[in-house]
This record gives structure tokens, sequence and C-alpha cells, in this order.
């Protein structure tokens, strides 16, 4: 039996993002930069006007100047400033030769003799710097980042394309445990849905995995096997129940007879200390227990860690949010264990209870606490490390999640 440290470092040490594509930026939301890349040309590419206005002169505050020439955003001009002569600009045109000031058309008055000044003018006031934004050669997405819509913006800002990318880990899950059924399944009195596999295959949407449900297995060897074999081309497979010590439990014995390198078979965690972890040449996979809450809490650190490294993040750690406990709860103390609540910002709220094989709590709670072995009690205002359900907040180095 390993401790969650122990777990999560092996996870960490072993488990690695393998394959790269290269797709439009436009279809790389949400997935990882395979490469850094840096910027071609400053931006902006030359000075220019921030404001509608008049390009002027420092010394000709309080003056009538004369502005004959106009520059428009995007023209090229050979339009000059000099001493009592402006030049009238719009937002984002290039700056005309000589121009020390933009003054806002607002801030001048229009006169049959030309425009008066104001009585101050700022050097550089309202001109946009060539590489104030980002300087040719600045680093504007590193290998490991995850693209969002920004990230997009400032590519395309770049005249980029396309970026190389690590695609998305391929995750396979199916059912086992002849008692259970599908939810798209008539059931008798002495049967239950198998809400499990369905929460696997959306939690791991939800996280940047291409997922695929291949179905439920016969309780034999043989389905069980066939089901494995068919899933080997993914990266990842998950699968809950069958790794206790029931009679009919054949999943862990099916996954070692395909030649499943096992790294750990128990976790010192409580709930789901039957918790498998193993790989199949480059598949790796990921057998939970049964128990809904058992098998979600294992999957959340677990299964979230080595989807993370699958995806090739550069900040690939569970990072927990530093807050206070809400409510007094009392916990058997004795082993790490896990408890689900809410966080609503400003402190964490235990949920009232929770069971392993309880439903309801999963979508009650939007967090989770790791307690250490010696916690017995939550007080009102004590210090807790929350790990989010919702927001994944990761880090580049390993971070202490137990409270």
């Amino acid at each position: 039996m390993v401790t969650i440290k122990e777990a999560l470092a092996l996870i960490h040490a072993q488990v690695k993002a393998k394959r790269t594509e290269i797709l439009p930026i436009e279809s790389a939301l949400g997935q990882i930069s395979a490469e850094s890349l840096y910027a071609r040309f400053d931006l902006p590419r030359f000075d220019n006007s921030a404001m509608d206005g008049y390009a002027v002169k420092v010394e000709d505050a309080s003056k009538t100047i004369e502005c004959e020439a106009t520059i428009l955003a995007g023209e090229k001009s050979d339009a000059r400033v000099t001493a009592g002569k402006g030049v009238r600009i719009m937002t984002g045109a290039p700056l005309p030769e000589g121009a020390e000031a933009v003054i806002p058309i607002e801030n001048t008055q229009e006169k049959d003799d030309g425009v008066h000044l104001p009585e101050s003018i700022k050097q550089g006031a309202n001109i946009r710097k060539k590489g104030e934004d980002i300087a040719k050669g600045e680093i504007i997405i590193e290998k490991g980042e995850r693209v969002n819509s920004y990230t997009i913006t400032l590519l395309a800002s770049q005249g980029v394309t396309h970026l190389r990318l690590f695609q998305k880990p391929r995750v396979t899950v199916f059912a086992t445990g002849h008692e259970l059924r599908m939810h798209f399944e008539t059931i008798e009195p002495h049967q239950i849905y198998n809400s499990n596999a369905p929460m696997f295959t959306a939690r791991s949407k939800e996280l940047g995995c291409d997922t695929t449900f291949t179905g439920a297995t016969a309780d034999t060897m043989d389905s069980i096997k066939a089901h494995i074999t068919a899933a080997l081309n993914s990266d990842l497979i998950v699968t809950s129940g069958g790794v206790s010590v029931g009679d009919a439990d054949f999943t862990k014995e099916a996954f070692k007879e395909l030649g499943m390198d096992v790294l750990f078979e128990k976790v010192d965690i409580k709930p789901g200390k039957p918790t498998t972890l193993g790989r199949i040449g480059d598949t790796w996979i990921l057998n939970l227990p049964g128990n809904p809450t058992a098998a979600a809490v294992n999957f959340e650190l677990f299964g979230r860690s080595i989807i993370h490294r699958l995806t090739g993040m550069k900040a690939p750690y569970i990072a927990p949010i530093e807050t206070v406990c809400g409510m007094e709860k009392s916990i058997k103390p004795g082993r790490p264990s896990v408890w689900l609540g809410k966080f609503d910002g400003k402190a964490f709220y235990p949920l009232p209870k929770q069971g392993p094989g309880m439903v309801s709590p999963l979508k009650k709670a939007d967090s989770m606490i790791l307690l250490s072995p010696e916690i017995s009690e939550l007080k009102i205002g004590m210090k807790v490390k929350v790990v989010s359900l919702h927001c994944d907040t990761t880090a580049a180095e390993t971070v202490d999640i137990f409270t």
C-alpha cells in the first residue's frame, strides 16, 4: 500500500505526453502548446496615435497652428510636423515625422486661421511607442501552456496561423459488474444504475480529453479482456469495481493476465483504498473503487493528475486554495481522509454527511479537503487547503495539499 503522496509522485515521475499535432490557432482552444514561440516583430510595429486628434510640437502649446494633412489608420504618409504646423491624425495611424505629442480633438479649438492648442502639452502624450506592448524576440507562448481565447488573440497579432500542440489524451471508459445496468436500460428491483462510467466519461472530457465509452462488460474473464484489448490504443483506460476481493471481481486479474505492470494496488486513503494504477505498453490503467464517492475522490486526485501529465501541461500539480473552515465537523482520525464540501470564496463548508457509496454529495460539493490522519475535528476559522472540483488550479512544482 502506498500513501497519497507516494501515489502522486509515481504518476508525475512516469506519465508523459506523447503525441503532437499542428492545428490552426482557431482550433487550438483548450489544448496545450508543444512549442515555445517568440514575437516576430514589435507590437505596435511603429509609433502611432492613441487618439483622434492632432500631432504637434510641444513648443506650440497655447498657439494656433496650421493643419492641412490628415493621416488615417492603415495609411502611409509623408506628412511632417514642424513648429507651427501640425497633422490631423486618427487613432492607430502612424505617427508623422517630427511629432512630439498628440492632442485629442476635444482639447482643441477650430479657428478660421487654424487649430488652437491647449496651454500645456506633455512630451509623448497620447503616443503609443513601437514595441511597448510586445518586443521582437519576446516569448509569446511557452511549451506546456494552455491555449485560451486571449492566447489566440496574441498569436493572431503576430501573424501566427498554426501551432504545434500536444494531442488531447485518448481516454477509454468501460463498465463492469453484473449487478449494474446503464442509465438507459430497464432495471430489476435487485439492480442499480451505473453512475461511475458516465461520471468518468464526462469528467475526463471536462479535463480536455477525447473520451470513448465502450459499454459494459459481462462478468467473465473473456469479456473483460476483449474490452481491455480493444482499448489499448488509448492513453488511459478508466474502470471501477472489480478491484476488491469479491468472487466475481475479475477486472484486475484480467488486466494482469494481459501483461499489466502494476505501480500500486492500494492507497492509504479514506474513502477509496482499493485503487490500482498500472500500464500495458503505452496505455495507463486506472482501476477505481466501485463506490461512487470513493471513485470520484480518487479520480480527482489520481485520474486528474494522470490527465494533467498526458496533456503536456507545464504546471501539472494540483494546487489547493488556502482558506478557513466555515463550520465545525467531527472527523474520524487514524487514516488520511477526504471530505467534500463547498467553498464560497471566503470559507470552506464541509458537507454534513458523506459515504463512499453515496452519489448526492458529488452534486452538492464543489471542492474537497485532504485531512492528515491526526485530524479529528474541523473548527470554525481553522486553516484548510481546498482542492477545487470545478476550477483546475495547478502549479509547476509539487504542493502540499494536506490540511
